[in-house]
């Protein structure tokens, strides 16, 4: 017990710590210059995630993926993807968020969930990149559905490999058993909408959603801006 209560006071230092970087980092993209095109920087006409050029090659995901996700892991979308994660820009989860906010206002079902969280980083690794693209897209997400965010509530125990080079088979056995979901009195009975940026397999969305029924969680459904 004592364990698991220091391992969830860390989880909230090291998520708020990342959480102040990425709101410095976010500033000082506002300030270097005006929001362009997620994906290549063009000027934006209009308040909009892409130039025209870019929008018209973002890829709508068809029957039965918009259950997952909304749209394609390709093109611009991937690039902004990218560039958000891996490319230090922060930033960018604010229009791509709109993109969640769209999608949870006008798909039926969503209306039901009152607490939202993320899939997880290792704190390590939120430590390294300064901030967890999942739950910038998750808190975009929330609060469109009024819904409570927590970001300290399901928590990555494992540094497991990264999943984009393992086969279907490996990435289920790499993240079984790597997360856990803490304080489950804040979960137990409750709709939960678990968000990711991209699924895949649905491996670590998995692994994520049945950490948190076992805490208690009423009904997981699983949510990514994009499927690839």
């Amino acid at each position: 017990m004592y364990a698991s209560s220091v391992l969830y006071l860390i989880v909230r230092i090291v998520s708020l710590v990342a959480a102040v970087v990425g709101l410095v980092l976010r500033g000082i993209a506002d300030l270097v210059g005006p929001q362009g095109c997620a994906a290549c920087d063009a000027a934006l006409e209009r308040r909009s995630v892409f130039c025209s050029r870019c929008a018209s090659m973002v890829e709508r995901a068809t029957t039965p993926a918009p259950k997952r996700a909304p749209f394609v892991f390709g093109g611009p979308l991937r690039d902004a993807l990218h560039r958000l994660k891996y490319g230090s820009r922060p930033d960018l989860a604010r229009p791509l968020g709109e993109l969640l906010r769209a999608h949870v206002a006008s798909e039926p079902g969503f209306e039901r969930i009152d607490l939202v969280v993320a899939v997880p980083l290792h704190p390590k690794r939120l430590v390294d990149r300064g901030f967890n693209q999942a739950a910038l897209l998750a808190r975009s997400a929330a609060r469109e559905l009024g819904a409570r965010f927590d970001t300290g509530l399901l928590v990555r125990t494992t540094a497991t490999l990264a999943q984009a080079r393992l086969s279907a088979e490996e990435r289920r056995t790499n993240v079984d058993g790597a997360f856990t979901a803490r304080r489950a009195d804040r979960i137990r009975g409750r709709r939960v909408l678990l968000v990711d940026d991209v699924v895949t397999t649905g491996a670590t969305m998995e692994a994520c959603r049945r950490a948190l029924l076992d805490a208690g969680a009423a009904e997981v459904v699983t949510l990514a801006l994009a499927a690839a």
